[in-house]
């Protein structure tokens, strides 16, 4: 046979054996054992790379289709794991070296798009990936390193064409069009990539382009292709990577890296470059292309783009080439020729030649890529020459850096002008050769151009390039007069439309504010006051810069001078009619937040300014009147002449008037953010404040001057304005209507400025009372200048007579002398006046003797009447209005948000005096916002934003109503009126004349008795019983009708009961307690589809649940003597069964069914309790209710309920089901009944007779009713039972509830039963029947959950029953019957331990469904062992001894292990019998051992974290809580330090990280609490472990963008909280502590200047470690300064003066009223 095979050889080499033939045998003979060739694998691939090159070289001539082969089989050879294992023997196995070339041409083929393909591109790649992955095959390209450079330059251009091919289909989405997605940043290592590439494709796209002949040009073929197109991408990148990969080795190697860095420039550059930026744009764009590259492939290929690239272009050895390029030679003063001195390398032209050059890209992509790669250069750039080392000091690697910087920004073609100009650099062709400058015209690029600059300047700020001292001392401020340039430039070309200026604008602040103060008017000028741009994100960044702006300012003491220049540009003349806001919201809160860290002297400096810029600007153009006009009046033909003066000067007026406005507002701001004075201020400050307070009064006492005599001036000329109108109106009626003409006459300049004016004036009125006020209360050293405004009164007068400047002014503002109300008043003026009303107000109310006064109360009912301004809260909205809380935002969209905050946050001041009918205008607002809300109309309510809705939302859910009982009753009724309306709306004829009389009783007249109120509710308490009683419905609600009612229930919920009053309590419940016996929903007729039944179910629910919420208000004593308490719940039950046999319900296990039959349980436990406590007639009402559940009734329905499941639906006869869901209901009531009985057993000897016979009644018709359920079906009877129907769970309940009734009952007679009588239970072969089902079914397979937490109730009851007859029988037992009941009950015992033991190691569970067993198991134990014996105890401990074997952990069983860990946490928590306790705490150090032994076993396995880890460690810490003062040896606490050690905390999800933070913490919490003592000696090993905590929580709380908001970010912050607190317990413990409180901040400060925390994680981190260093000495403070390291100690130090400033003031303030 081998003989045979022997001559295939030979037959490969004829050139008389067909080529098919050859291909076939060397195939036989590749996988044939049998074929006997020397050297077979060298052979057989030497024989086919031969025959690929004979044919590409035209020597050897066969058809396309075997290339394929002779393709796929050299393919199949390279791949086969034969030859691979032949290579990992060490065989020699080679490919010819012409093969290298030979795929070079085919790649090149496949890269162009023109030429023609022999073989297929995935073949050819899968070639490539055959030899790279063998290092031996890849030989015939490492061994050369031209070679290996064109493969990767080959694999980059076709991966870049690969990349490019989606891009040519069609446009990008209008989403992705310019301006690029600017305000995602990228990565950490590409602050600007992301975001650059993005706009240039889309740029492309725009342009026409043909398709490559392999496009698919169709949806459909495309769609057909895209499974291949995919599977061939994917390949071609994963031999990419393994190209890339062999290249780094193979350029490691190189020892010339001259060499290298010249086939890089010249080869490799342009096409890696090219790919590296189409791969990041890949990832904004990848969801929109065919193309889905893996995200985590792009990531590793970019990452050895950029190795490639740091390592050639800069290496070590190249630091000279570019200091000789890049540094001013001394000899020259910096000016350089074309070339080097002695003709060196120029490696930064070289490069930014190649980056600058045409043809390797498309036009449209050129500029976004070399944008993108100059600032990776840089960033390489920094990290490679950017520290010191390897041939030169640290200030030389920085101008270094530095004057790399200057070459790379004229690159992106900006051109810097000035003091740029004397760095001298080459002409290359990156400055403007190859780029022209109106490139840079459009948006789009100056959007990437400003891009790279930010990046740039950001890596040189991060870098730390830029010593001020150093550059002015020793190089000539060289680099100020280069950023100062580029400062100059942007201003220039001021972008203002592209978020990115302004960041660029705010990192040259980072570097020096003095690059920007040349230009800080411009700046402020360009950047805020006059910025045109509304865009969101432009406000944004424009908000950000100007808040550095603050900031920078603040910190070097020069706010002062900040504001100078603000009001100087503020005070020019404005570009435009109107300015943007000159206070943001949040510019407003950095500006607070400054003030608060400015001098009070600089911040009543900056007051000044302001006035002073009133004074001498705004003044003077406000009250301007030109003589010259008056002159030119007596002239003839001067009318027309008039008039355009006229309306030059109110145009002046005009802009006058918006400066005073903005002003205004920043003086607001300012003052309202000082801190106030109070009696520890300097005298100096004192009266310095005094002053600036009486110039604002003189300035004030101006502007009202002005303002009173324009209105006086426009009272006088009246008719001729009127004339004027009347003329304007007619002009204006032809193009606009009505409305519009009037609010174009608003607007004319004329008006306008009288109206800012105005607005302004009391803008700075409100203001200067408000202030003048606070300080006069908190200073006792100011005196109040609002008496200088009044005659000063005489010693003799009483205080009466002092005071009267107050009313006086209340009565001056009321009656309208400084501002008429009138319609054509402005809404915030109107907001102003109140708000000046309302601080007059509260000067009266502080005057006790002035309240006395008779007119002091009408004069303060009038100034709440005009507060509340009645007529403009009944206004109706068409949309909601929403208002930031900035008071100079107040417009007519916003007034009625601010008026109704206005009102409701004054509202204890106001409402004593409003009358009745103002506060149910409050009332009725109230309700109609709270219901819009419920309606949905604030779902797009911006963050941040106040509505009415919201405003009365929060003031429901306060407090402050329930404390004003006129306003909470006007609220109630009118709640209650709605619901009428409902009501009557529908029309039902028999119910319209009650509820109509109903609603007089809601709102009676005035003088109406109360009695006479309770007889007039008598109609609709008649007619609740008259349908609980004949069953009838008599209001029939529609669909909408209903959700109006869900609306209306959904707002009552939130109301207080207790503070309802006796009438309105008591029409709300009998209201809602008529709509649940005497309505019900109707079907939609117009609705196409069935009826929805879980409306019903719901509506009942919501409305059940309200009124036992209403049950608990304290005088729902009124409504028992309504009604009865017992009709109640009849009338309760019988219409949710007259509902439930309409059909309308969905099945027993619906879980709307099962909500509202728990919500009837609820309210039926919560009557009864109520009338067992009030003692209202127990007995009488008990026995009604009683009698009314064990009637025929529930007989007839449980046979009704067997027999509609067992017979055929007839005709006439109700829904299968709804006699079951009777059933359940009947029996759910029963049960609820019982146990509200049972658990109010023991009050009084009497009670517990009526109770026990109640319940005995109740437990008699529970019993048979089960039996009933129970009995089996026959064999013509169908499988399904009304058993199966209700539920094992709910049947479980049920016979639990009946044995823990007769348990009770046999405890309430034990006291009074004869000596002799024998306990027993009625239905015990009931409850041992149930007994051994659940022990049987419990634990053997996924059971609900409902079902276990009954079933372990029932254990626990049954328990405790047998224990109870069996102990009190033992006197009574023979000796032998003793022994066999015990040996029942240890079996009872142990089946019981047993299957709880295997339920909660059942695999089925999860860590939530045991967390939510664990309450019913811990019962079920305390019932256990509470008179168990010791033998009983013993066989539990043996049980945890086995559970805790580590063996089991390891073979992978933890959940057996859990259930023990699980079963010694709940002991741990269960009070023991004497003995018991003692023997579990005398083997707790044994179990705390294993225990900790487990946890550092699981640790070292981060997926058992959450479902093992966590759980054991939390055991743990229930061991160490109960055995304080019971673990006597300090040293296994101690151990359990040492296993919260090795707990995971890094790399997981956001709830697994919560859950073992939350784990550790209440462990060390534990130990320090209740182990204090072991603090003296294992404060270390604490510290320790709490150290890894403040550690995890930094790197988990630092900043991430995007990520910073949402639920995972509650998680860290709720860490945080708890690091604070445990800050907290570790400073009152200060003994155990004292000596390592310097240790604990070094180790914080040294993990905060790693990360930069997120502001609210790091808020809490601030406040807890402010603890510590209040234990610090002064010596420990010396220690750190001293000790830190160079950047630690700058964090210390920022942390130590925020720590004197905030904290330390605050509890030596503290420290006085501290005993």
């Amino acid at each position: 046979m081998a003989a045979i095979y022997s001559g295939i050889h030979l037959k490969l080499k004829s050139p008389q054996t067909p080529w098919e033939d050859k291909l076939k045998l060397a195939r036989f003979a590749w996988i044939s054992s049998q074929c006997l060739l020397p050297n077979k694998e060298q052979v057989l691939l030497d024989w086919s790379a031969h025959a690929l090159t004979g044919w590409y070289s035209q020597k050897v001539e066969f058809s396309q289709k075997v290339l394929e082969g002779l393709w796929c089989y050299l393919d199949d050879l390279l791949h086969s794991r034969k030859l691979h294992s032949l290579l990992s023997q060490g065989k020699t196995v080679s490919l010819r070296l012409n093969m290298a070339q030979l795929l070079l041409d085919r790649l090149q083929e496949c890269v162009c798009v023109g030429a023609g393909r022999s073989v297929s591109v995935t073949t050819l790649l899968s070639v490539c990936q055959g030899i790279l992955s063998s290092p031996a095959l890849s030989s015939i390209f490492t061994t050369k390193y031209e070679l290996m450079v064109n493969l990767l330059a080959k694999l980059c251009s076709l991966a870049c064409r690969e990349l490019q091919q989606p891009l040519l289909t069609g446009p990008l989405p209008a989403h992705m069009q310019p301006e690029l997605m600017t305000e995602s940043v990228a990565s950490h290592d590409e602050p600007m990539t992301e975001s650059l590439q993005t706009s240039d494709s889309s740029h492309a796209q725009s342009e026409p382009s043909t398709s490559p002949p392999d496009q698919p040009m169709t949806d459909t073929s495309k769609s057909q292709s895209q499974p291949k197109e995919n599977l061939r991408s994917g390949h071609l990148f994963e031999v990419l990577l393994q190209a890339l990969s062999c290249y780094l080795s193979v350029q490691r190697q190189q020892a010339n890296p001259n060499r290298v860095f010249t086939v890089v420039t010249n080869q490799l550059i342009q096409p890696i470059i090219l790919l590296r930026h189409l791969l990041t744009s890949g990832e904004h764009t990848l969801s929109h292309t065919p193309l889905h590259l893996r995200q985590q492939l792009s990531r590793d290929v970019r990452i050895k783009i950029d190795s490639i690239l740091q390592l050639a272009l800069f290496p070590r050895e190249h630091l000279t080439s570019y200091k000789e390029e890049l540094l001013p030679s001394k000899e020259d003063c910096g000016k350089r020729g074309p070339g080097g001195a002695k003709g060196l390398l120029r490696p930064v032209s070289t490069i930014l030649s190649k980056l600058s050059a045409e043809g390797y890209c498309e036009p449209s992509l050129h500029y976004a890529v070399k944008s993108n790669t100059l600032t990776q250069l840089f960033k390489f750039f920094l990290e490679n020459y950017g520290k010191s080392g390897g041939g030169g000091g640290e200030e030389e690697q920085r101008m270094l850096c530095f004057y790399f910087l200057t070459r790379l920004v004229p690159a992106l073609d900006i051109s810097l002008d000035g003091p740029s100009l004397s760095l001298d650099q080459p002409a290359t062709p990156s400055s403007g050769q190859n780029s022209s400058p109106a490139s840079l015209c459009s948006p789009e690029s100056w959007s990437l151009a400003l891009l790279a600059v930010e990046a740039l300047l950001s890596q040189a700020l991060s870098a730390d390039i830029y010593n001020v001292a150093a550059d002015r001392i020793r190089h000539g401020e060289v680099q100020l007069n280069f950023y100062r340039a580029l400062s100059q430039m942007l201003f220039n070309q001021a972008q203002p439309s592209i978020p990115v200026w302004y960041r660029c604008l705010k990192v040259l602040l980072g570097l020096n504010h003095l690059i920007l103060e040349p230009d800080l008017d411009q700046l402020l000028c360009s950047a805020w006051v006059d910025a045109e741009c509304m865009e969101t994100r432009v406000q944004r960044a424009r908000q950000l810069m100007v808040c550095s702006l603050l900031q920078t300012y603040t910190k070097l003491r020069q706010l002062p001078r900040f504001f100078s220049e603000l009001l100087s540009i503020v005070c020019r003349p404005s570009l435009d009619d109107l300015r943007p806001p000159l206070l943001s919201e949040g510019v407003s809160a950095s500006l607070r937040t400054c003030l608060l860290d400015t001098p009070p002297s600089q911040g009543l400096e900056i007051c000044s300014l302001v006035l002073g810029s009133i004074r001498k600007y705004i003044l003077p153009d406000l009250v301007k009147e030109e003589r010259e006009d008056e002159k030119m009046e007596m002239d003839e033909g001067g009318g027309d002449k008039e008039e355009n003066r006229e309306g030059k000067l109110d145009q002046e007026r005009g802009d006058a008037s918006l400066k005073l406005f903005s002003l205004s507002q920043l003086l607001h701001a300012v003052l309202f953010s000082l801190k106030t004075l109070d009696n520890a201020s300097p005298l100096p400050l004192v009266r310095q404040t005094h002053s600036l307070m009486e110039e604002m009064r003189l300035v004030v006492k101006d502007l009202l001057q002005l303002v009173s005599s324009e209105k006086k001036a426009s009272n006088v000329g009246a008719e001729t304005d009127i004339g004027l109108v009347k003329k304007n109106s007619r002009k204006s009626k032809k193009k606009i209507d009505d409305k519009e003409s009037k609010e174009a006459s608003d607007s004319e300049p004329g008006v306008l400025w009288k109206q800012k004016t105005q607005e302004a004036t009391l803008l700075l009125r409100y203001t200067w009372v408000e202030v003048d006020t606070l300080f006069h209360i908190h200073c006792g050293k100011y005196k109040s200048l609002e008496s200088a405004q009044t005659p000063a009164p005489s010693e003799i007068q009483d205080q009466a007579h002092v005071s009267a400047p107050v009313l006086s002014h209340i009565e001056t503002l009321l009656s309208g002398e400084i501002c008429p109300a009138s319609p054509s008043l402005s809404p915030m003026s109107s907001l102003l006046l109140k708000l000046l009303t309302l601080q007059q107000m509260k000067k009266a109310l502080l005057d006790t003797p002035l309240l006395a006064q008779p007119s002091t109360a009408a004069l303060l009912c009038r100034a709440a009447q005009f507060i509340l301004a009645r007529e403009e809260l009944e206004v109706s909205l068409e949309g909601e209005q929403v208002w930031d809380g900035q008071i100079g935002s107040v417009n007519a969209s916003s007034y009625l948000v601010a008026h109704w905050y206005l009102v409701t946050s004054n509202l204890p001041l106001i409402v004593p005096y409003l009358t009745g009918e103002d506060v149910g205008c409050i009332a009725d607002v109230l309700v109609s916002s709270l219901f819009s809300r419920q309606t949905g109309g604030s779902k797009d309510r911006l963050p941040g934003c106040l509505s009415v809705s919201l405003i009365s939302s929060q003031l429901l859910q306060s407090p402050i109503l329930v404390e004003l009982p006129p306003l909470y009753s006007a609220t109630v009724r009118s709640l209650t009126q709605r619901f009428i309306g409902v009501l009557v709306a529908t029309d039902a004829p028999q119910v319209c004349p009650v509820l109509l009389k109903f609603r007089e009783v809601v709102q009676p007249e005035k003088g109406t008795a109360v009695n006479q109120s309770e007889r007039d509710a008598n109609p609709i308490v008649e007619e609740i019983l008259r349908a609980s009683k004949t069953g009838e419905v008599s209001v029939l609600l529609t669909d909408s009708q209903t959700k109006e009612l869900l609306k209306l229930l959904q707002i009552a919920t939130n109301l207080n009961p207790d503070g309802m009053s006796s009438e309105d309590l008591s029409c709300l419940f009998l209201l809602l307690f008529f709509m649940l016996t005497s309505t019900s929903i109707q079907p939609d007729r117009a609705a196409s589809g069935p009826p929805n039944p879980g409306d019903d179910a719901l509506f009942l629910g919501k409305l059940l649940r309200l009124l036992a919420c209403l049950l608990e208000g304290r005088n729902f004593q009124s409504v028992l003597k309504l009604i009865h308490g017992s009709s109640l719940l009849q009338a309760a039950v019988s219409s949710l069964l007259l509902h439930s046999n309409s059909g309308r319900f969905l099945s027993t296990s619906s879980p709307d069914w099962l909500d509202l039959v728990k919500t009837a349980q609820g309210f039926i436990k919560s009557l009864v309790q109520l009338i067992i406590i009030r003692n209202s007639s127990v007995r009488l009402n008990l026995e009604q209710f009683a009698s009314y559940l064990t009637s025929n009734e529930i007989s007839s329905r449980q046979m009704m309920a067997i027999t509609s499941q067992t017979a055929p639906d007839l005709a006439g006869k109700p829904e299968p089901g709804a006699a079951v869901l009777s059933v359940h209901l009947l029996l759910a009531s029963l049960t609820s009944f019982s146990q509200a009985m049972t658990s109010n057993l023991g009050r009084s000897k009497p009670m517990d007779q009526t109770l026990t016979q109640m319940v005995a009644r109740a437990t008699t018709a529970l019993g048979p009713a089960i039996e009933t359920m129970l009995k089996p079906q026959t064999v013509s009877q169908p499988v399904s039972q009304p058993a199966s129907v209700l539920g094992q769970a709910f049947l479980v309940e049920v016979v639990t509830v009946m044995l823990q009734c007769e348990l009770s009952s046999l405890s309430a007679e034990g006291e009074n039963k004869q000596s002799g009588t024998q306990p027993t239970l009625n239905h015990m072969t009931l409850y041992q029947g149930f007994c051994q089902q659940i022990l049987k079914e419990m634990s053997s397979a996924p059971r609900p959950m409902d079902f276990l937490v009954s079933s372990l109730h029932f254990l626990s009851a049954f328990y405790r029953a047998v224990v109870r007859t069996g102990g009190e029988m033992e006197m009574e037992k023979e000796e032998g019957e003793e022994k066999k009941r015990g040996k029942e009950l240890d079996e009872l015992y142990i089946q019981i331990l047993q299957n709880v033991n295997r339920l909660l190691a059942a695999p089925w569970l999860s860590l939530n469904d045991v967390g939510e067993l664990e309450p019913a198991v811990e019962e079920l134990l305390r019932h256990l062992v509470e008179r168990s014996t010791t033998g009983q105890f013993n066989l539990l401990l043996l049980l945890i001894r086995e559970g805790l074997d580590t063996g089991k952990l390891r073979a992978g069983n933890y959940r057996e292990v859990l259930s023990a860990v699980i079963i010694i946490k709940l002991l741990s928590c269960c009070h023991l019998p004497e003995p018991c306790c003692k023997a579990l705490w005398l083997i707790a150090p044994q179990v705390i051992s294993a225990m900790v032994f487990l946890v550092r076993s699981s640790s070292q396995d981060v997926s058992l974290t959450l479902p093992f880890t966590v759980p054991t460690v939390t055991s743990v810490t229930s061991v160490l809580r109960q055995g304080e003062g019971r673990i006597s040896n300090p040293h296994h606490v101690t151990l359990v330090l040492g296993a919260l050690q090795s707990v995971p905390l890094d790399h997981l999800t956001p709830p697994v990280y919560q859950s073992a933070f939350l784990a550790v913490h209440e462990a060390l919490f534990a130990v320090i609490q209740c182990h204090p003592q072991v603090m003296l000696n294992a404060a270390p090993s604490f510290l320790n472990v709490f150290y890894r905590l403040v550690a995890s929580i930094m790197q988990e709380g630092r900043q991430r963008g995007d990520s910073d908001t949402g639920p995972d970010s509650d998680v860290y912050l709720q860490c945080s909280r708890l690091v604070e607190r445990m800050y907290s317990h570790i400073a009152a413990t200060a003994e155990s502590f004292t000596t390592l409180s310097a240790f604990m901040v070094a180790q914080y400060v040294t993990e905060l200047q790693k990360v930069t925390l997120r502001p609210d994680v790091k808020q809490h981190l601030t406040e807890g470690i402010y603890r510590i260093l209040d234990l610090c000495m002064e010596q420990d403070i010396k220690f750190l300064t001293a000790g830190l390291q160079m950047g630690v100690r700058e964090v210390f130090n920022e942390l130590y003066g925020s720590y004197t400033h905030y904290h330390k003031t605050q509890r030596q303030g503290e420290d006085k009223y501290t005993a």
